[in-house]
């Protein structure tokens, strides 16, 4: 009797501590199944949408589901993008409260006026309004950085905002913002946080970024590791400050060639 009295504190302990982890099972957290949202095989699912290549001499608009250069296409199962012309791959889906998680690697091609630039793209999400709401080329939208050296940093696109606990900093001549733990927490942010730490492997490796939005919040994750955390998402409408909590995600093209497979996500 004492012995099965003693499994059953012990088992009861450790479903306790199971409750309390973030990462508990469904039963515990109402999450749902993990679902792709890229098939392997074509872009079914997500519309692409292009502008042009800034400092071309031309700011012709291509548009929504018009690619006569094939900047989106599909290559050993994974989503290529040539980023020849900028704008971006968009679900046509819109999410809230969800896990999204998904694998990119950098290519060899770069273009005008990035050739000499870093590579660049970005995981775009609450995107909502029209294509091209920022510089002709993207949603309003937040964005978890694709960008090398740069991964997980935030971005806002047309005007979207969030409080995040940063502090000032200084780089390359530029005051920016980098997101600290514990720090002050500084509201209404529109603009660069730089991540916690660099955690992005060598050119040529995959790597994962996840996106956990959950009601006003966000956790942005490089390989495993937490590099960004940051509350009360927002947007302003007709001069008010309203939720930006739901919409759309987007994959940029943006001057230079990238590749992402094993697009997923779940809901809360």
């Amino acid at each position: 009797m004492e012995k099965r009295h003693g499994q059953r504190t012990v088992t009861l302990a450790l479903l306790v501590v199971l409750s309390l982890s973030p990462y508990a099972g469904n039963k515990t957290t109402g999450e749902s199944e993990w679902r792709s949202l890229f098939n392997g095989k074509d872009l079914s699912g997500w519309d692409t949408f292009l502008s042009y290549q800034p400092e071309s001499g031309s700011k012709e608009i291509i548009g929504l589901n018009q690619d006569p250069q094939g900047v989106f296409g599909v290559v050993d199962g994974a989503v290529r993008i040539s980023g020849q012309t900028w704008g971006g791959l968009t679900s046509k889906q819109e999410f809230e409260n969800y896990h999204l998680r998904l694998e990119f690697k950098w290519g060899e091609k770069k273009w005008p006026p990035r050739e000499k630039a870093k590579r660049d793209s970005g995981v775009l999400y609450h995107c909502v309004g029209p294509h091209g709401a920022q510089s002709d080329h993207w949603m309003r939208s937040h964005e978890c950085q694709v960008q090398e050296g740069d991964c997980g940093d935030y971005h806002s696109l047309d005007g979207a905002r969030l409080d995040v606990e940063a502090e000032p900093v200084e780089l390359d001549g530029k005051q920016e913002l980098k997101y600290k733990p514990g720090a002050q927490v500084i509201p209404g942010v529109k603009q660069r946080v730089i991540k916690l730490r660099d955690n992005e492997k060598p050119r040529g490796q995959w790597n994962s970024i996840e996106v956990i939005a959950r009601g006003d919040s966000v956790v942005h994750m490089v390989n495993g590791e937490v590099v960004l955390r940051a509350t009360n998402l927002r947007q302003v409408v007709d001069g008010k400050e309203v939720p930006l909590r739901r919409g759309k995600i987007q994959l940029q093209s943006e001057g230079a060639e990238v590749f992402y497979r094993h697009i997923e996500i779940k809901s809360f």
